[in-house]
């Protein structure tokens, strides 16, 4: 083989590669030697020989303070364990402390069947949940491995019927949208906005047709097939990255293991954000990198925001105002505004609906656009300006 192509030989004495599922009856197509030096190189991912039997999934949530929510979100994990889909014979359940000052790992520790990994020495060059994940993936004995959040919920049996789905889409890869929970007046009128303009830009059937470029994932939930995970490098290859889900998105499209994403109501809930506070920290880590031109969505938005107050109470002037023999033609003028102002609320409620989320929130919605000014913003700035975000205590090179 080439020096400029990875080798995609088996994990097991060097065994031939066989595709799975979405892959192509051959390996990728050669890529710069560049891309993987010092990175896990596909076909190497996993730590230890193969085993000759295969669980049917590994599911691993990387944790960093969350004693909060993980109980409730390993109840739902563990409550999908029966007698033909059981836990720590057909599937395993890992959790990945990743250096937790709280009672993360305790409460990990709680749940019989549930594995408890330490996260490895965070070392340069690598994001703290990449890291966490890296831990637990070159060891997981899984033919799928699900990658979900501390704070996620899942359904009754999600787990099987997400494999399903994935194997009858023939995707390598399956990413979740999850129901967004949310609380308090900031996150009900933000998070509405973020979403829509997410669905806006990754429509999720342009992210799953493989004819398109447009790529995205959720690492609330991201399940990957074994094959397609090692062809990847896993999250070595992301290691770097802040938003690593939708890289790993990109890379599955460009070597095309065949990518599934979707709004997934039905499987899995996730309450991203405990305080405001938070909610601020993490979209200034996100936004940026999410969004092509941040500072024209502000501007945009910031226009929304004037639109959308300043016309009726312009138009309320103009109906109070008193101009003699002109009064009538001031009166035309308010009405005229006020029709602008209702096809402006028509179009930001149409927008706003495509954000999934219910009625209230998306009515409230108006109120959280400064908000959602000052965060792209900021975003923008941290990004571009002084190059480095934080999140739970870390900083990183943006």
């Amino acid at each position: 083989m080439g020096k400029d192509e990875p080798d995609l030989s088996g994990a097991a004495g060097g065994a031939r590669w066989k595709p799975v599922l979405g892959l192509s009856d051959e390996p990728a197509a050669p890529v710069d030697w560049r891309e993987w030096a010092g990175k896990a190189v596909a076909g190497t991912v996993f730590a230890q020989p193969e085993p000759e039997q295969l669980i049917e999934i590994t599911v691993i949530i990387p944790a960093r303070d969350e004693q909060d929510c993980l109980s409730a979100c390993l109840q739902s994990l563990v409550s999908q364990s029966e007698e033909i889909f059981e836990l720590g014979k057909d599937w395993e359940l890992v959790v990945v402390d990743d250096h937790s000052s709280d009672r993360t790992a305790e409460i990990a520790r709680s749940f019989a069947g549930v594995s408890v990994l330490e996260a490895g020495k965070l070392e340069p060059g690598w994001t703290g949940k990449a890291n966490a994940i890296w831990t637990a993936a070159t060891h997981a004995r899984g033919r799928w491995l699900l990658f979900t959040d501390a704070d996620t919920i899942h359904e009754p049996g999600n787990l099987r019927r997400a494999m399903h789905e994935a194997e009858r889409h023939k995707a390598g890869m399956l990413s979740y949208s999850p129901r967004q929970i949310v609380s308090g007046l900031a996150q009900r009128s933000l998070m509405p906005l973020v979403f829509c303009e997410l669905a806006l830009a990754y429509p999720p059937a342009k992210v799953s047709d493989p004819n398109q470029r447009i790529a995205a994932a959720n690492g609330q939930f991201l399940l990957v097939e074994r094959e397609a995970y090692r062809r990847l490098g896993g999250h070595a290859s992301v290691s770097d990255r802040v938003l690593e889900d939708v890289e790993l998105a990109y890379l599955a499209k460009r070597r095309r293991v065949g990518l599934q994403f979707r709004y997934a109501d039905d499987a899995v809930a996730t309450r991203m954000y405990r305080t405001t506070a938070a909610m601020i920290e993490g979209w200034t880590k996100n936004l940026a990198l999410l969004f092509d031109n941040t500072l024209a969505l502000s501007l945009w938005r910031a226009l929304d925001f004037l639109l959308l107050f300043g016309l009726p109470m312009l138009a309320v002037e103009l109906w109070n105002a008193r101009l003699g023999a002109h009064s009538l033609e001031w009166l035309g003028a308010g009405w005229l505004l006020a029709a602008l102002w209702l096809r402006t609320l028509f179009r930001f409620y149409a927008r706003a609906a495509k954000s999934n989320f219910p009625f209230v929130d998306c009515a409230l919605s108006p109120l959280g656009l400064p908000l959602f000014v000052v965060l792209l913003y900021r975003s923008w700035f941290q990004h571009r300006i002084l190059k480095q975000v934080s999140w739970k205590g870390r900083s990183y090179k943006a």
